[in-house]
């Protein structure tokens, strides 16, 4: 038991998914600079076969990966936006509000730094939402690596926002980064979201008949104009949180099982098929690239301007009340370790600018997560001798 007791331990610590995800982007850098270099990039374009009846897919692995593989990410995303929502921190409105605002600004102050370097640029301006993602994952293990005792209630902040960034990414890649829209298929559609919903009402606990409409309506999505990983957003918005025992939580219960494989397969799988950064096509321009630049300087500065600045506003304000533990040296290491936008980065990057300047994206996004986690790591660790303490008016949760 104690060997068992200590493997669930460890899967589930976030600390761990983050440590997995750089081993899986340091993996993808060397062998995309190795002599192997030529294989792995066959091996991701390697058709794989899979159908029943007259439907037939032949894809390539990489977008298996991509539009299959991450609907499950995005179902885990959706299973903890719905807890956050029924009995968890958006539960309750007002405080909300906070984390709200300066998530918005995380987004909204990012993509302003990249128009404006890329407004010369208007092949490019349709990556302007790639730096303003977070990964949450990378973002703990930051803080727990550390070594230095964060403040829970900052800990906390820090997962609201990113709540709130994953739902900002899920509504704009819904909105902005689907082509094509056929209106039969999101017909379709609309009637298994219906069936969804009457499922939930009935309070049906098996996962099966809401995994079958979820396949089928993944196929409506992916043939509608509607980007695939939403579907798992729905199914999992359409999934009991409480059943007749007020105890049990069916959603628990599966994110729980769910958690590990997305946690410990699908994302480090999905860091090393999209990190490997081959350094022999790195040049000064690329460092240069506008396109490079706009997105380390969203990640870096914008993420940091855009939440700090929101927080702050707010706190001046007292619109923002922190317990007394929390420094505003806290906050401003919450913005910017929130800079790290490794995945949903490198996703929406595929999805914005497809086929092409894959490795300004992507060295852009490396470099401005890494600059984000070595200078949110030296806040947390150094800038309390330099800031003062939040005066709260009142004790509140955040």
């Amino acid at each position: 038991m104690r060997i068992r007791d200590w493997f669930e331990k460890f899967v589930g610590n976030d600390m761990t998914s983050g440590l997995l995800m750089i081993s899986a982007m340091l993996a993808s850098i060397l062998f995309a600079n190795s002599p192997w270099r030529e294989s792995i990039e066959h091996f991701w374009e390697t058709n794989v076969f899979i159908g029943v009846a007259d439907i037939q897919f032949s894809r390539p692995l990489e977008w298996w990966v991509n539009d299959v593989l991450m609907v499950f990410f995005f179902l885990q995303i959706g299973f903890e936006l719905k807890r956050e929502m029924k009995e968890g921190f958006l539960a309750d409105s007002r405080q909300i509000m906070v984390p709200a605002l300066a998530a918005l600004g995380g987004i909204v102050c990012p993509a302003i730094i990249y128009a404006l370097i890329n407004h010369h640029s208007p092949q490019y301006m349709n990556g302007w939402a790639i730096p303003t993602a977070t990964d949450i994952a990378f973002a703990i293990c930051v803080l727990m690596l550390v070594g230095k005792a964060v403040p829970q209630a900052v800990k906390i902040f820090l997962l609201a926002i990113a709540i709130f960034d994953d739902l900002g990414a899920i509504v704009i890649i819904a909105l902005f980064y689907n082509q094509g829209v056929s209106v039969d298929l999101l017909g379709y559609a609309g009637l298994i979201c219906i069936a969804l919903y009457f499922l939930n009402k009935m309070q049906i606990t098996s996962f099966v008949p809401y995994l079958l409409l979820g396949v089928g309506l993944w196929y409506c999505f992916l043939n509608g104009g509607i980007h695939t990983t939403i579907a798992g957003v729905v199914v999992a918005m359409s999934y009991p949180m409480r059943v007749n025992i007020k105890k049990y939580s069916p959603l628990e219960r599966l994110s729980h099982k769910l958690k590990p494989w997305v946690d410990l397969v699908i994302l480090p799988v999905f860091a090393f098929a999209s990190a490997g950064l081959y350094l022999g096509n790195v040049t000064e321009e690329t460092f240069t690239h506008t396109l490079t630049l706009g997105i380390i300087f969203g990640l870096f500065f914008g993420k940091q301007i855009g939440i700090f600045l929101t927080t702050w506003l707010l706190v001046k304000s007292g619109v923002a009340v922190f317990p007394r533990e929390v420094k505003l040296v806290d906050l401003y290491g919450v913005a910017a370790v929130a800079g790290i936008g490794f995945t949903m980065a490198l996703f929406v990057g595929k999805l914005s600018l497809p086929g092409s300047m894959q490795e300004e994206i992507r060295l852009g996004i490396l470099c401005g997560s890494l600059l984000s986690a070595l200078w949110g790591a030296a806040v947390f660790r150094w800038g309390e001798h330099i800031h003062h303490l939040v005066k709260p008016k009142k004790q509140m949760r955040i």
